[in-house]
């Protein structure tokens, strides 16, 4: 099993500022709209303090208060349309780069390569494709904006607040002190703590996605109680790390609520002897207090934001932490000329493990059709798996037609040399859809004929033709006819050789019949190297190879083979009982 990397800081930051240059005049755009109401907010507390001033003066007119509430209504008017306007800008560059995200995330999954995506967890890729992103997407939409209001906010009123009297100003920034000191405490910690919930979600996903799954074999072997207890202790992994991070934040929040008070109280308490002294007005006074009361709004702001801020960091370090896979190297050259398979001196191991595949040297001739059988454990499924291109050796060679399979494009591997396994897949989508993924540039004609060579005469019957939707809210096939649409698209990739693993045997006994008979019409005149698990296939084959223990030890035809005695041999006798 493949575990799947996460980004660190370093690359995180590179990707962030790829998605903000792409956007850069908006970002712009937002921070000046952000700044003007910023500005714009700082007029209210200023004016009523005018306001305070002149009344506590004397005389001062009803006209004259009138027109420093007006003005204060004009600056509210003007700081909510320019937020509002900020906002605005501020979703819609959100959603562009939530859909960058999204769109860089499928076409990462996509270009992984066979080898790595068949092993990696499936409970993971499918988290960092929907939970993980759709965190991401919903703080670049909501966080972003608001947290770039907040801040512009904050920064003006402390800088009013110092203009106003820069004492007070020196006594609202110690009295917010705590709030980096606890800050700095809760980051140090949120990462490791989000990544460690975000990998246990992830885990949970996966072993209940293989519980699905696998329903009828947890059923057949009586498993319940043990699938149930795997479920259990990841739900108790989850619950931990969520309790974890319930923590920090039941820290951050309370200690950041009493550091907006202190230095509104402090404020109000040296203002006061200020004032007393003479050395201050009432308005400047009042002024400042509402500043720092006003203080709390985009505080709080970027606070509850910054809880969601480190959740989706996390989360947007396992969204890119796919583009750290090594993407599936070819090598360009010229088409293969011929189509005979070569294998020499072989070797391969998964994940740096001992060699499961040791010396192998095999020739494939076109036309041919070549048994490959062997105990389990053997290797003939990791054979199949090179000479179908989706694995790369470790040392040694296989050719098709003098060039490395491994290295050939993937569209045109696909027209050389095609994998059929057990497992099938439907998508959900129209018929015409899931025909075109092997040759995208078929017509009616084609597609139809395709689904006449493997029997599949039921397309025939489906209410729109091609146009009808399978899966999901579709038409949902069953087994066989699931295998038929797959084999259909071998038909229509056209490759000259087709490797069997085992292509019908999850299929129960009268579904298999229909399937083999579309499979037989798909071999004809087609390079067959089939992983026989049942001996009959080996019977009917040219040519049978033997493995055992990772080695090729007997090439022959079935006859020869028997009456050689040596391990097909045994092998025969112990199939027949």
């Amino acid at each position: 099993m493949t575990v799947l990397p996460v980004a660190g800081t370093a690359h995180l930051r590179r990707a962030a500022a790829r998605l903000l240059r792409v956007e850069r005049r908006t970002v712009v755009w937002m921070v000046l709209l952000n700044a003007s109401a910023a500005v714009a907010a700082l007029g209210g507390p200023w004016l009523l303090g005018r306001i305070v001033d002149t009344v506590a003066a004397g005389g001062a007119s009803v006209g004259a208060v009138d027109r420093l509430a007006g003005g204060i209504l004009v600056c509210t008017l003007a700081q909510i349309i320019l937020a509002r306007t900020a906002l605005a800008v501020g979703y819609r560059f959100g959603e562009r780069t939530a859909a960058r995200v999204r769109e860089g995330f499928l076409d990462r999954a996509l270009a992984l390569p066979a080898s790595v995506a068949e092993r990696v967890p499936t409970g993971d890729l499918a988290t960092r494709g929907t939970a993980d992103v759709g965190a991401v997407a919903t703080t670049l939409r909501d966080a972003v904006p608001e947290v770039l209001i907040a801040a512009g906010q904050a920064l003006f009123v402390l800088a009013a607040v110092f203009v106003l009297e820069p004492l007070l100003g020196a006594v609202a920034v110690l009295g917010l002190a705590g709030i980096p000191v606890v800050t700095r405490w809760y980051l140090r910690r949120a990462r490791r703590a989000y990544l460690e919930e975000g990998a246990a979600a992830s885990v949970l996903a996966d072993e209940m996605a293989a519980t699905i799954a696998g329903a009828r074999t947890v059923e057949a072997f009586g498993l319940q109680e043990r699938r149930i207890a795997v479920a259990g202790h990841a739900m108790t992994r989850v619950r931990r790390t969520r309790l974890r991070t319930l923590f920090l934040r039941s820290v951050l929040f309370p200690a950041v609520d009493v550091s907006y008070v202190l230095p509104v109280v402090a404020v109000l308490l040296i203002g006061g002897v200020l004032h007393g002294q003479g050395r201050l007005s009432l308005g400047a006074v009042a002024a400042s207090a509402l500043y720092l009361r006003q203080l709390a709004v985009p505080l709080d702001a970027i606070l509850i934001w910054l809880e969601q801020l480190q959740s989706s960091a996390a989360s947007f370090a396992r969204v890119e932490g796919l583009a750290a896979i090594p993407p599936a190297v070819t090598v360009p050259g010229p088409p293969p000329a011929g189509d005979r398979i070569e294998v020499r001196d072989l070797r391969y191991a998964y994940d740096g493990g001992r060699d499961v595949l040791r010396g192998v040297d095999l020739t494939v001739r076109p036309g041919e059709r070549l048994a490959v059988v062997g105990p389990s454990g053997a290797g003939k499924s990791t054979l199949g798996r090179l000479l179908a291109g989706v694995d790369r050796p470790r040392s040694g060679t296989v050719t098709v037609g003098g060039v490395a399979i491994a290295d050939l494009p993937p569209d045109l591997l696909r027209r050389q040399i095609v994998l059929v396994s057990q497992e099938h897949h439907v998508f959900r989508d129209a018929v015409r859809d899931n025909l075109t993924l092997a040759a995208p540039d078929a017509t009616d004609e084609q597609l139809r004929a395709a689904l006449a060579v493997v029997g599949a005469d039921w397309a025939d019957e489906l209410p729109q033709g091609l146009d009808t939707p399978l899966g999901g809210s579709g038409i949902a096939l069953d087994g066989a006819r699931a295998q038929q649409l797959a084999l259909a698209r071998v038909v229509l990739a056209d490759p000259h050789t087709v490797v069997l693993d085992e292509a019908t045997a999850l299929l129960d006994p009268a579904t298999a019949r229909d399937a083999e008979r579309a499979l037989a019409a798909v071999l004809h005149d087609r390079t067959v190297i089939a992983i026989a698990h049942r001996l009959q296939t080996a019977h009917d084959a040219d040519r049978v190879a033997v493995m055992e223990a990772g080695r090729l030890v007997e090439l022959g035809t079935h006859d020869d083979l028997i009456d050689a005695g040596g391990a097909y041999s045994a092998l025969w006798r112990t199939w027949h009982g």
